[in-house]
């Protein structure tokens, strides 16, 4: 360690230089696995934050809500299916909104469910659950508590819609990218009625369950797909996975994760073996006067720690405050879990691509200082 050191002290700007590399690939992969999970989270984070540990769509959907239309008859067809503890309608809506304190109108997403306790937001940032008709727990990138959300039926004349109150917020909780409300069945219902008067009902877009006791989620999973072809029943990690074009996302991201998987061991690795060749001599001679190839690799071993390490300091000190900001309506959050793996993937990458110049090292033939040769 103390050779390490020494060297690294001697050549100070060739190795910050490197600790500075590091440290940017690091902030980089770090802000892009953020910007994956911010998207992801966008598209699907209502669906992981509502309670219901099923949900139920019509097989027409394709596995998303907005498409997906639950008739009386399936209805009734799903909530008969045994093994059912509890169930409850959720019907989505994306409505023209005018916010209090806006000028302008905007879009949003509104969830209306029969029961808060089964599909209602599970656990809250702030506020507290809807208790009356007109109430809404509201996301928390786009909401404030107290906001008052008129529905704009744009087109529609002689109706008047709901004026919802914000009265929780949620984290993370956005559907399709869009500021969300969730709110009763009562006043969902209203406000679809008042953007389409003609309707003669409304409709359910999903089925929330609980299994009873003794029955877990996948049995009674496969138990509703099993009743009836037109239900496609889905866990609530399943539903959020298999969302249309999540899979889609992930992968796109993956194949950006894969290049700085290889370019961290290329840069590390290179930079290492350019460094023995430049001091091929001196290692040489350090062989010949007694020290152990050993040692010299374990001197190789420790400044690879060394900068790998300082470059993951510096990369998750650029990461820190980038995480905690929002990128448009995208709200960015400090994963530990992802933080400390992608650092030990990195470390070993690091470690990994050191092998070479160590084999260089082991290969220095000390009777070749008397000769003035070097490492071959």
């Amino acid at each position: 360690m103390a050779l390490a050191l020494r060297e690294m002290r001697r050549a100070k700007a060739r190795f910050g230089l490197l600790v500075a590399a590091v440290g940017l690939l690091v902030f980089l992969i770090l802000t892009q696995q953020a910007l994956q999970d911010g998207l992801v989270t966008s598209f699907v984070g209502a669906i992981r934050q509502q309670s219901a540990p099923v949900l139920v769509y019509a097989t027409d959907g394709q596995r998303t809500i907005q498409g997906s239309v639950i008739p009386p008859a399936l209805e009734e067809t799903i909530r008969s299916v045994d093994g059912v503890g509890a169930s409850g309608r959720i019907g989505q809506g994306t409505f023209t909104v005018l916010v209090s304190g806006d000028d302008e109108t905007s879009n949003a997403a509104l969830l209306g469910v029969e029961d808060q306790a089964l599909g209602g937001v599970a656990e809250l940032a702030a506020g507290r659950q809807p208790t009356a008709p007109g109430e809404a727990v509201g996301t928390s990138v786009d909401f404030d508590l107290g906001d008052r959300v008129q529905i704009v039926p744009i087109g529609v004349e002689g109706t008047e819609p709901p004026e919802l109150e914000v009265v929780g917020l949620v984290d993370r909780g956005q559907l399709q990218v869009t500021p969300t409300l969730t709110t009763s069945w009562e006043t969902f219902e209203a406000a679809a009625r008042a953007v389409n008067p003609d309707a003669d009902a409304i409709l359910p877009n999903v089925i929330a369950l609980a299994p009873a006791e003794g029955v877990s989620d996948e049995e009674l999973v496969a138990a509703v797909n099993e009743a009836s072809e037109d239900a496609d029943a889905l866990t609530r990690e399943q539903a959020a996975d298999e969302t249309p074009g999540v899979a889609q996302v992930r992968q796109s991201f993956q194949v950006i994760f894969l290049l700085y998987g290889l370019v961290v061991p290329l840069v590390t690795g290179l930079f290492f073996l350019i460094v023995v060749f430049q001091k091929s001599a001196s290692l040489t001679l350090l062989r010949a006067i007694g020290a152990s190839a050993g040692a010299l690799v374990r001197s190789l071993i420790a400044q690879v720690v060394l900068v790998v390490g300082a470059g993951l300091v510096v990369g998750i000190a650029l990461y820190a405050p980038l995480s905690q900001m929002e990128v448009g309506s995208i709200a960015l959050r400090f994963d530990v879990a992802a933080v400390v793996a992608w650092s030990v993937l990195i470390l070993g990458l690091g470690l990994l691509s050191a092998l070479v110049a160590a084999r260089r090292v082991l290969r220095i033939d000390p009777i070749e200082a008397t000769t003035g040769g070097g490492a071959r």
